[in-house]
């Protein structure tokens, strides 16, 4: 990916163009390279030749972005404007921005990095988690067409499916997705969008997205195509990337492990093509869907110990996971990475360098009562809260927490028992937080 901005405006009609973080337009060669202007310019601006393949921690601190090309600022400025001031008509979007609901240079540059690390086309980013979630549903799914999704999702995917979209005459199919052939049998003629979420939240099972990406476009032609998205927020980029296994979008919540610090909210929708692309920036200047400049900000800095974050929290999540399996009074302990989970060979295949993520999840002993007592009693630094993937160390009892809203057979049916704690492991020493664990338990 270049470090740029897709400039998209209210015409319906985008073009590539490399921009500064100041929103002056660079230029591009008819190749999509960056021309010998463009390199002048750069090199005006303090900016020297990277070296070539560069990894991926790299990327998360550098890609998509560049220094600030009149002050030579590292960091992307924060465009705190409403509006952008036009030289002439003629001259209109010549430097790319005219109104923040469609562009804005902070958010622009986000959109480009967040590209850049789940190798897509481009990005949308937006307010929230679900905002992102909800914009793929309004992008690809109308009134007649029918979703097969994951029977376990993050609660907010499973209620928007079920009390706004189901209303408006679509159709979905809850499906287990940890056995393709579930999702191929489901398959209608009028399927359109195939929604899947790995690893799921809360149970974390893992589905297979090259099966799945490969039933999609084997059940396409030319009257229809089936669109196939995977929620990749637990696995992050740093794990997995769904687009590199034939996924056409991804979907992030970057309150999650992108902000991983609990001072941001935001979602990303990432495409895999210039057509999707297209299509999901359309659909995001239509509703407004956007993300105040501060945060995407605040994300751009965030976003770069994500590497460092995830390593720790895979680490320490392993070894929590390891005591909770050998504790009396838990049922089950759950978690990617142990060898009693059934998927473990999948997630290997799927998970880059033995890498799990940071959330496991656990059955207590004596069911709600004890689930409630443990919830109650557990020192810090566990915390007793929403939310996931920070620094800080969270417990939720999903039940009656993050998944209060899902029927209570269909939270049961796809394991969220009463007695579920799901656990996000922060980067605290984790023999801190296996002492308090352990104290907790032990009262049961």
């Amino acid at each position: 990916m270049l470090s740029s901005s897709l400039v998209w405006n209210n015409t319906s009609k985008s073009v590539r163009r490399l921009v500064s973080s100041t929103g002056a337009v660079l230029g591009l060669s008819s190749s999509g390279n960056v021309s010998a202007g463009a390199a002048a310019i750069s090199a005006g601006a303090g900016q020297k030749e990277w070296i070539k393949d560069v990894s991926f921690d790299t990327d998360l601190v550098h890609g998509g972005v560049c220094p600030d090309e009149k002050t030579g600022g590292i960091l992307t400025p924060i465009h705190m404007s409403t509006t952008f001031v036009q030289e002439s008509v003629e001259k209109y979007l010549a430097k790319g921005y005219s109104y923040s609901r469609t562009n804005n240079p902070t958010v622009s540059m986000l959109e480009e990095k967040v590209a850049t690390i789940e190798n897509g086309y481009g990005s949308i980013c937006v307010g929230t988690g679900m905002s992102a979630t909800s914009s793929c549903l309004n992008a690809f799914l109308k009134t007649g067409d029918h979703c097969v999704i994951t029977d376990c999702s993050y609660g907010g995917t499973n209620r928007i499916c079920r009390e706004q979209f189901m209303p408006f005459g679509i159709e979905f199919s809850f499906v287990d997705f940890s056995n393709p052939e579930n999702v191929a049998a489901a398959i209608r003629p009028n399927t359109k969008l195939i929604f899947s979420e790995s690893p799921t939240n809360p149970t974390l099972n893992i589905a297979d997205l090259r099966a799945i990406s490969d039933i999609a476009q084997s059940h396409s032609n030319t009257d229809r195509t089936i669109v196939h998205v995977c929620d990749s927020t637990f696995a992050t980029p740093y794990i997995m990337k769904p687009l590199d296994y034939g996924c056409d979008l991804t979907i992030q919540s970057l309150t999650k492990y992108y902000d991983g610090h609990n001072i941001g909210v935001g979602g990303a929708l990432v495409a895999s093509t210039p057509e999707l692309y297209e299509r999901i920036k359309l659909v995001q200047n239509m509703q407004g869907n956007i993300m105040s400049p501060m945060t995407a900000y605040l994300i751009l800095q965030t976003m770069k110990t994500m590497g460092l974050r995830v390593e720790r929290q895979s680490s320490s999540a392993m070894k929590i996971a390891t005591f909770l399996e050998q504790h009396p009074n838990v049922e089950r302990s759950v978690y990617p990475g142990l060898d009693s989970h059934p998927q473990k060979a999948l997630a290997d295949k799927q998970h880059r360098n033995g890498m799990h993520g940071g959330m496991a999840y656990f059955d207590v002993v004596g069911g709600d009562k004890s689930a409630i007592k443990l919830m109650d009693s557990i020192k810090r630094p566990w915390t007793l809260c929403e939310n996931l993937g920070a620094t800080e160390s969270i417990i939720t009892a999903c039940a009656v927490m993050t998944h209060a809203n899902m029927l209570r057979e269909d939270r049961l049916k796809v394991g969220i028992t009463d007695g579920f704690i799901r656990i996000s492991v922060g980067i605290e020493d984790p023999d801190d937080l296996i002492r308090s664990l352990d104290e907790a338990l032990n009262q049961l």
